[in-house]
């Protein structure tokens, strides 16, 4: 086999032709691995739904539907819990995007009392060692008597949540309040949702499920800011 002549174009030819094979090995790995990488994403939800939540007997990934609140841009997907025919509560996928390095996604859980069961992280960029502590943070009672440990508090009773530097009862993580902020303002909103959930009635809640993907248009002017 003749080899080329190492000119220009020959060089422009064979970079092309090692771009294009490349493109083709990272588009064909994309296609390989978009599905169990979707699959992976819902198999974290449904773990993260059944850790806040009280037991269910019903799919609540299934019976999902979406809320927009007023003011925001992005929705809110809620997850009713059931047993039988009766409900025990939701998770709540909520998110700020009011963290030190951006968007914070948390599912949180709420009993029908409004009592939060628990929440997990679903996506997390801050400080390692400051922002990151947050999982853990908000699971630890505070040392202070203040508001730390968020599994069983009734939020009907604190919200809006702050922080005790903005007049609230809630414990900062130490050197990352701002990181603390944004989580409150997280469970907020998710509190938010499921005051706007409750105030709904059967008919609605089921035709908003029927249509998973739609956004149901929501107010919060009854809730205190």
């Amino acid at each position: 086999m003749k080899k080329l002549s190492s000119t220009l174009p020959n060089m422009v030819l064979s970079l092309v032709g090692i771009c294009l094979v490349v493109s083709g090995v990272l588009a064909l790995l994309n296609d390989v691995t978009k599905a169990p990488i979707a699959e992976a994403k819902v198999r974290a939800k449904v773990d993260a739904i059944k850790q806040v939540t009280p037991e269910f007997d019903n799919n609540p990934y299934e019976d999902r539907f979406s809320m927009l609140l007023e003011g925001d841009k992005d929705p809110l997907m809620i997850y009713p819990a059931r047993k039988g025919e009766t409900s025990v509560g939701y998770a709540i996928e909520t998110y700020t995007n009011n963290g030190f390095n951006g968007r914070i996604s948390l599912m949180m859980g709420l009993d029908t009392a409004g009592v939060l069961v628990d929440f997990s992280v679903l996506e997390l960029s801050e400080t390692p060692g400051l922002g990151t502590k947050i999982p853990e943070w908000y699971h630890t009672p505070s040392s202070k008597g203040h508001i730390q440990d968020m599994r069983g508090l009734n939020m009907s009773d604190k919200t809006p949540l702050k922080v005790t530097k903005d007049g609230g009862e809630v414990d900062a993580i130490t050197a990352a309040t701002i990181s603390s902020r944004a989580f409150l303002d997280a469970v907020n909103r998710g509190y938010n949702a499921y005051l706007q959930v409750k105030g709904q009635t059967a008919d609605s809640v089921s035709s908003a499920t029927a249509r998973a993907d739609q956004p149901v248009q929501a107010t919060n002017k009854e809730v205190t800011e």
